[in-house]
C-alpha cells in the first residue's frame, strides 16, 4: 500500500476526459449532499487532492446506500429488488472497473481513476465490502472489541486507509492515526445515530455495555442508566480523536488543514449530544453552520494544531 501517495501524479491530475470530469462532478455532489464533514474538510486541499477525496466518498457513500437505504436510485449502482444481490452487483462492478482500469459509467470510472492514480491498496476495498454485508445480517454486536475487530475495522479504519494516499503524509506512522480517525468518525455517527438504527433494526452499542449500565436503547428513553452508559462511550469516542490528533502533525499542511478542520467539525457532535442530555431519540444532533464556518476560519488563522479535541 502506498502510505505516503503518488504526489506527483495527483498534483499534475487534471482530467479533460468527458466521462471523467462528470464522473468527478457527480463524486462531488454526492460528498456536498451527504458528507458535509468530507466536503468541507476536502475545501482547504488544493483541487488535485479535493477530487480524491470526493471519489472514495462516493464509492462508500454509494455502497453505505445499499444497505442502510436500498430505496435510493443511483445510475451508478446496478438495479436489484434483494440488497444483498445489490450490494454484490455493485462490488463486482468495482472489481471489473479496477481491473481493466476504467469503466463506461462516469462514477466508477472516476473511483478507479483516482484510485489507480493514488496507488491505494486494493485489499482495502475487499475489507470495506464484507463489512458492508454484515449491515444485511448483523442487527446487535456482543462487545466493543467484537464491533471494533467485526465491523469497524472494514467499516471505519479501512476509511482512514483509503484516504491516506490522498493526503500525503510524511511518514508512515500516519496509518495509525488515520484508522484511529476513520473508527473515531463513526463511533460519533452510531452514538448521533440510536435512533435511526433502531428504525433499520440495528443496535451498535456494544451488548455488554448496555448491560452493564442496565439500560436499553429500544425503549428510547433517556434515565440516569442511558445517561451513564452514553458519557462511558463518548469518553472511549474522545479518546480516539485524541489519537487521531497525533497525526496532524505528520501531514503537509493543507492536508493538516483538511484533517483538523473534519476532525474538530465531528467531535463537536460528541459535545451536541451531551447538551441534549444525551437524547439521541428525539432528533439527529448536529454543528451548525456558522461553527463550521468558525472552525474552518479559525484553522486557516491559527494553524491546523490548536484546539483538536475539546470537551
Amino acid at each position: 500500500m502506498s502510505l505516503t501517495g503518488s504526489g506527483s501524479a495527483g498534483s499534475a491530475h487534471r482530467p479533460s476526459d468527458p466521462l471523467l470530469v462528470k464522473g468527478y462532478q457527480r463524486c462531488a455532489e454526492l460528498t456536498r449532499q451527504h458528507g458535509t464533514t468530507y466536503y468541507w474538510g476536502a475545501l482547504l486541499l488544493p483541487p488535485e487532492q479535493r477530487v480524491d477525496v470526493y471519489a472514495v466518498y462516493a464509492l462508500c457513500r454509494l455502497a453505505d446506500d445499499i444497505v442502510d437505504e436500498p430505496e435510493k436510485v443511483d445510475l451508478a449502482v446496478p438495479m436489484h429488488d434483494d440488497p444483498a444481490v445489490r450490494l454484490r452487483l455493485f462490488e463486482q462492478a468495482f472489481t471489473e472497473a479496477l481491473a481493466a482500469g476504467g469503466c463506461d459509467e462516469p462514477v466508477m470510472a472516476a473511483v478507479v481513476d483516482s484510485l489507480r492514480r493514488r496507488g491505494t491498496d486494493p485489499a482495502c476495498f475487499d475489507r470495506f465490502f464484507r463489512a458492508m454485508e454484515l449491515d444485511l445480517t448483523r442487527e446487535t454486536w456482543a462487545s466493543w472489541e467484537e464491533l471494533r475487530a467485526g465491523y469497524m475495522e472494514g467499516s471505519a479504519a479501512v476509511i482512514g486507509e483509503m484516504m491516506l494516499p490522498v493526503l500525503e503524509p510524511h511518514t508512515p506512522l500516519a496509518q495509525g492515526p488515520a484508522r484511529s480517525l476513520g473508527l473515531a468518525f463513526q463511533l460519533t455517527n452510531f452514538l448521533r445515530d440510536v435512533g435511526e438504527d433502531l428504525d433499520r433494526g440495528r443496535v451498535y452499542l456494544p451488548q455488554e455495555d448496555l448491560d452493564r449500565h442496565g439500560t436499553d436503547p429500544w425503549e428510547r428513553t433517556v434515565t440516569p442508566q442511558w445517561r451513564a452508559m452514553m458519557a462511558e462511550q463518548i469518553e472511549r469516542n474522545r479518546a480516539l480523536y485524541r489519537d487521531a490528533a497525533r497525526g496532524v502533525g505528520m501531514l503537509p499542511k493543507p492536508s493538516a488543514r483538511c484533517v483538523a478542520t473534519a476532525l474538530r467539525m465531528y467531535s463537536l457532535i460528541l459535545r451536541r449530544i451531551e447538551e441534549a442530555d444525551y437524547d439521541v431519540f428525539s432528533e439527529r444532533r448536529r454543528v451548525p453552520r456558522r461553527t463550521k464556518v468558525a472552525i474552518l476560519s479559525d484553522v486557516l488563522l491559527r494553524g491546523p494544531s490548536r484546539n483538536l479535541v475539546r470537551r
